[in-house]
């Protein structure tokens, strides 16, 4: 059972960090009904920049961040008024179409800037001052091998989410994204100015994308394995709703905890390396009970 009890928290953990990833893709979607497939794409973006300003230009890590953070507001409210606002009104697959061709055009101008700063593509260590090494008194007392950074992981995304939920909840600017969400056209009809709204997610976004990226390239370095972070997210989107956050956390949770179980416990009957594709399978059979996802809203057209 402590085994047991050992893998299961350590998927938990683990589940956070696509959580945090998901959460840039909900709320972009919640408030403009855009699927950005480039979001993988900006969290390699993000961790990149970060590594270039504090490696090539010596900044020290709060000034790294911060800087970070404004180029990531400026690229965010950039996409929104060159790439999304002059497909308005049209229709969601051009939206998504404009979103991939954004991803590969992200990726590569960030192998450029890399090549620049580095001249090589190898990935590139980012540490923000949490050791990846077990919690001591969980070990003595508990015999239990969990990690701190996990444990870091786990509570930088528990803020994050209660922060967007307030923000979301209580203030006026989040009560106007949520009118966005459920009508564009009604939300203009009272006044409230889209654009605006649009690049206010997009610079949370980015500000969301930052901190995957961070804590991702903490784990296993700066490289082009980030982009492919958002593929992992997918699953934990359809679990947990497109539209939700407190979704995203639950989704993350459910596909971590699934697919380390899965690895420990069936991995050695079917020959193991099921860890990499168990979440998608785990998304496929819950699109047929429930496709709106735990926390999505169903949807009832009638004719």
């Amino acid at each position: 059972m402590t085994f047991f009890f050992e893998v299961l928290i350590g998927g938990l953990l683990s589940g956070v960090m696509y959580s945090l990833v998901a959460l840039g893709f909900v709320l972009i979607y919640k408030a403009s009904g855009v699927f950005n497939f480039a979001q993988g794409a900006m969290v390699f973006l993000a961790a990149l920049v970060f590594v270039v300003l504090a490696e090539r230009f010596g900044l020290p890590f709060w000034a790294a961040f911060a800087a970070t953070l404004l180029v990531m507001i400026a690229i965010g409210i950039s996409i929104e008024r060159v790439v999304l606002r002059p497909l308005v009104n049209q229709p969601q697959i051009s939206l998504f179409m404009a979103t991939i061709g954004l991803a590969f055009f992200i990726e590569g101008l960030v192998q450029l800037v890399q090549l620049w700063a580095f001249a090589d593509l190898s990935p590139r260590p980012v540490s923000i001052g949490i050791a990846d090494e077990p919690v001591q008194a969980l070990l003595d007392r508990f015999n239990i091998l969990i990690s701190r950074f996990d444990l870091f992981a786990a509570a930088l995304a528990g803020v994050l989410v209660a922060a967007l939920a307030l923000f979301f909840n209580k203030t006026r600017v989040g009560r106007a994204l949520r009118a966005v969400a459920d009508d564009h056209q009604a939300a203009l009809s009272v006044g409230i100015p889209l654009k605006t709204i649009w690049a206010i997610v997009w610079s949370v976004a980015g500000f969301v994308a930052l901190v995957a990226g961070l804590m991702w390239g903490a784990r296993g370095g700066v490289q082009f394995a980030l982009t492919l972070v958002a593929l992992k997210a997918l699953p934990v989107l359809i679990l947990g709703g497109f539209e939700s956050i407190a979704g995203a956390i639950v989704g993350g949770l459910l596909v971590g905890a699934a697919e380390k179980l899965a690895e420990v416990y069936l991995g050695p009957r079917v020959g193991g390396g099921i860890e990499g594709w168990f979440a998608y399978v785990l998304a496929l059979l819950f699109l047929l009970v429930r496709p709106e996802g735990l926390f999505g809203e169903k949807h009832i057209d009638r004719v």
